[in-house]
């Protein structure tokens, strides 16, 4: 596996930020939209759909790495063809409002079956929030065993805040913060925090272990291409800031 220099020089300096428009987002317009926000704002790469008329959009329009998420593994043999620089089994949060549960096994299965595909491609997989913490980090252990080079956490679905504003945000990203953490003492590859993150939790997933985040209905949700810009460079601010004070 040969990963892409920018990425990898990201993920050594622990300031990665993915923006991710949605597995289940097909609409060009909004991803278009979605994706010059991120290069705007100044993220490390974005997350798309793995369609292949949206990987050629993608590229044509920006200049950042290119990762395409899908739970069929055949779709992201056309995906890479098109040019996606990664791709990600997972971002299962928009299934779980269907009743669409991911259990070990079958994360397992998918990640076989795409390493038999495409054996060369970096690939990030996520680990199901809906597992126990020890489960999360058993499956974490057999995903890179399988052939994962990024292990992504989630878990904001499963978490209902009872407060608003600053605390709020804190509880609703405490799943995936947490599995960050116990993740990231256990695999050797980069752990991604995705999943309820924000500006104000972004810097606590670096302190969790994880060598950045993964961000999406925080941005992908907000009506404007100027609010989305705005806050991308507020996560990656927030991630340098922390990169800072851990140098400092």
């Amino acid at each position: 596996m040969t990963m892409h220099s920018t990425l990898q020089q990201a993920f050594t300096n622990h300031r990665v930020l993915k923006v991710i428009s949605g597995l289940n987002n097909f609409d060009s317009d909004r991803v278009a939209v979605i994706i010059k926000a991120a290069e705007l704002g100044g993220a490390t790469f974005v997350d798309i759909a793995a369609d292949p008329a949206l990987v050629q959009l993608a590229k044509n329009l920006i200049n950042l790495p290119v990762c395409v998420s899908a739970v069929e593994p055949e779709k992201f043999v056309q995906a890479v063809a098109a040019g996606a620089d990664l791709i990600e089994i997972g971002n299962f949060d928009s299934f779980y409002a269907q009743g669409r549960r991911f259990e070990a096994e079958e994360v397992l299965a998918l990640t076989h079956q795409t390493r038999a595909l495409l054996p060369e491609i970096t690939l990030s997989v996520t680990v199901p929030h809906i597992l126990t913490l020890d489960q999360q980090v058993q499956l974490a252990e057999e995903l890179v065993k399988a052939g994962a080079d990024i292990i992504q956490t989630e878990g904001g679905t499963s978490s209902n805040p009872s407060h608003p504003g600053t605390l709020g945000l804190i509880e609703k990203a405490a799943p995936t913060l947490a599995a960050a953490y116990e993740i990231s003492r256990t695999v050797s590859v980069p752990v991604l925090c995705a999943s309820g993150i924000s500006n104000v939790t972004a810097p606590l997933a670096l302190a969790s272990g994880a060598a950045g985040v993964g961000v999406g209905s925080a941005i992908n949700q907000l009506n404007s291409e100027v609010a989305m810009i705005a806050a991308v460079r507020g996560l990656v601010e927030a991630l340098a800031a922390t990169r800072a004070l851990k140098a400092g």
